[in-house]
């Protein structure tokens, strides 16, 4: 899988109200893979904004993506926006199909999910929708980048540059990821160790929770309706 006489075409789905960093992140990485094109590609080429209001520009719209070698699903609050939109899950599904990846970050699994792509498959996403897998048909693995077959799926957020490393390392092999790691310099030092569900003080996930406890509701009442229209027994 780590030739690199053949070029490969990176693209990814754009969105209102994506998360930029489950974008641009991995950006910083698969568009140093060498002998490749990254592109952005929505629904119309009309400027989004993300989550916090930074203004995105999409390449190409969707009918004018050519087949991807590797699909990069964001996530975002903006996710619920999509998941009864069949135009955009018709192409996710088809360009599912043909990649050679398949890479989501954060809640970009559950678009995955709501395109009927993750079922009998090991996932993650962001913690605070980790619980919502099974509703897709997913075996939930709770690490911080999961590999399943072609799919890669980075748990949240700032996850997604560690999973677009693993991603360039199938792609050209360990020493071109390790070289797009060291040239971002990317050794990350927090200053807090309040990163996970596991190290965060109670006080900090429970204000974590609280902020986003709207979002959590919509979800799960968006997973149990395509569980639904998937066919598939959602927990109780």
């Amino acid at each position: 899988m780590a030739m690199t006489d053949t070029h490969l075409q990176i693209g990814a789905l754009i969105f209102d109200g994506l998360d930029q960093m489950d974008l641009t992140g991995p950006f910083e990485v698969l568009s140093r893979v060498p002998n490749s094109t990254y592109r952005i590609f929505g629904k119309t080429t009309t400027a989004v904004r993300d989550g916090r209001g930074l203004v995105l520009k999409p390449d190409a719209t969707l009918a004018d993506a050519p087949p991807l070698d590797v699909l990069h699903v964001p996530g975002g609050t903006g996710q619920e926006g999509v998941m009864d939109d069949e135009d955009v899950l018709g192409w996710v599904r088809r360009q599912a199909q043909g990649a050679r990846i398949v890479f989501s970050v954060c809640t970009g699994a559950l678009i995955l999910g709501a395109a009927g792509l993750l079922k009998g498959r090991r996932a993650t996403t962001h913690w605070n929708s980790f619980h919502l897998l099974p509703l897709y048909g997913a075996i939930p693995v709770n690490q911080r980048v999961v590999i399943d077959d072609k799919f890669v799926f980075a748990s949240g957020v700032s996850s997604g540059i560690d999973g677009a490393l693993r991603v360039a390392a199938l792609l050209r092999g360990d020493e071109a990821a390790q070289v797009i790691q060291l040239s971002m310099q990317y050794a990350p030092e927090p200053p807090f160790a309040s990163g996970t569900l596991a190290t965060a003080p109670e006080a900090v996930l429970a204000a974590a929770r609280q902020s986003m406890g709207e979002i959590t509701e919509k979800r799960e009442q968006t997973a149990r309706r395509v569980a639904q229209r998937l066919g598939i027994k959602a927990p109780a």
